[in-house]
């Protein structure tokens, strides 16, 4: 049955990619907040559709620390689930990611679509200052920004070393941080199957970045975001 299940999720994610890639193609010309919320469609469909086939639900905790600005969000990054689940959750935003992402075909491109910033991991500090110019660009267009600070996904009760790139992010642009600690990866494993099971997000208060160095910063995001793992049983 659960095969069964996530085999239905995962044809859903195949019929609808391909219009919404059409759906981006035709909405280039439109403000790209506009064109934003319009590829994020598809995230808001899957999510419906992850309920439906693989009766994966979800319980957000902490909606009343969303600010109304702009804002960065550092969050742990267990699944795909977040990527949907941000888009829904969250006002219009764009992802940090390697580059290589968007060479994939039709998923890529319609993320292409999305005014993402595509990193070229590999080039150190270069990397850093292309992510303070195109985050910069990104939050005065009045898009949110999400990285992932431990670069990649963690499988459940495991932690990985937090990165400087989004606390050094928000402390170059004076912008404050929204830290999400969450379960996914117990519903959603790596892999293909897909468990049925609530999924818990927890979204922490505002960190404001001024009077911050980015190790500091970083550390207070790490802090919060472990410790709420540990009360989601991780």
């Amino acid at each position: 049955m659960l095969f069964l299940r996530s085999l239905l999720f995962f044809l859903g994610q195949m019929v609808t990619a391909p219009i919404f890639t059409v759906i981006a193609f035709l909405a280039l010309p439109l403000n790209p907040i506009t064109r934003n919320v319009l590829i994020s469609g598809w995230a808001r469909s899957m999510l419906w559709w992850l309920r439906v086939t693989c009766n994966i639900r979800h319980k957000v905790t902490g909606l009343e620390n969303i600010p109304q600005t702009p804002s960065i969000i550092l969050g742990k990054h267990q699944s795909t689930w977040e990527t949907f689940a941000f888009q829904a959750i969250f006002p219009p935003q764009v992802y940090v990611l390697k580059r290589e992402l968007l060479w994939i075909p039709i998923f890529g491109w319609g993320l292409a679509m999305s005014s993402p910033i595509a990193i070229n991991r590999s080039a150190g500090r270069a990397a850093l200052k292309q992510l303070v110019e195109l985050g910069s660009a990104r939050l005065k267009k009045g898009f949110w920004i999400v990285i992932y600070p431990e670069g990649t996904r963690m499988a459940p009760h495991q932690r990985g070393k937090y990165h400087i790139g989004g606390a050094w992010l928000a402390c170059q642009t004076q912008t404050q941080v929204v830290p999400v600690a969450l379960n996914a990866g117990l519903c959603w494993p790596k892999g293909f199957m897909k468990k049925p099971g609530i999924i818990h997000m927890h979204i922490g208060k505002p960190i404001q970045a001024a009077g911050l160095k980015p190790d500091a910063l970083n550390q207070q995001v790490e802090n919060w975001i472990e410790s709420e793992m540990v009360k989601l049983g991780q």
